[in-house]
């Protein structure tokens, strides 16, 4: 195929297939820290998810709180999405590398989730919002977990708050141990 033709594409599958998985991912967080569930964005994300993830339920059982159906929809979309860009480019890679780098994918983008999350909440916290925001409060939901955690590793230090360092570094920490083995073991079944 063309690159004239070739690029457009790729751009269109890379987008459709990214903000669904990008969907799965928070609803998967969300339900999984226990996020409000009446919440309106939950209740997007919630419309949007629960055609596929339905019928996958009927299949594959969640262990606690954690969404099996979700995750195996998430690598299942993105070795899909991987696998057509690389068929639109003309490459050829065996499904099983792919399968390796789409969890590889799908692990940076929690990672990234999770230290954007916190950096926003931590802007957040200077302003004060005080207006109940549903966004807002899914953000505080979501980080929560993990500043609670890091405040009772660093104590209180007069006004200034300084649990969001202990996650950020910890995430920065992830991604350069978790994402490198799973990329080399890609490259070594290739």
């Amino acid at each position: 195929m063309s690159t004239y033709l070739a690029t457009p594409l790729i751009f269109l599958i890379d987008t459709v297939f990214s903000l669904y998985i990008f969907a799965l991912l928070l609803r998967f967080l969300f339900q999984w820290c226990g996020a409000d569930p009446r919440n309106p964005v939950s209740q997007f994300l919630i419309r949007v998810t629960h055609p596929p993830l339905r019928v996958l339920r009927r299949l594959i059982p969640s262990f606690g709180r954690v969404d099996s159906a979700c995750i195996l929809l998430m690598i299942a979309l993105q070795t899909s999405a991987s696998f057509l860009i690389l068929l639109v480019r003309g490459e050829s890679i065996p499904l099983g590398v792919v399968s390796i780098l789409a969890v590889a994918q799908l692990v940076e983008l929690i990672l990234n989730v999770y230290f954007y999350a916190i950096i926003i909440r931590s802007l957040l916290s200077w302003f004060g919002p005080t207006a109940y925001n549903p966004a807002i409060s899914l953000l505080f939901s979501l980080t929560e977990p993990l500043l609670y955690w890091s405040r009772r590793i660093l104590p209180p230090t007069g006004g200034i708050d300084l649990s969001p360092l202990v996650p950020l570094v910890v995430i920065q920490l992830a991604r350069m141990m978790v994402l490198p083995p799973l990329q080399e073991l890609a490259y070594l079944l290739n």
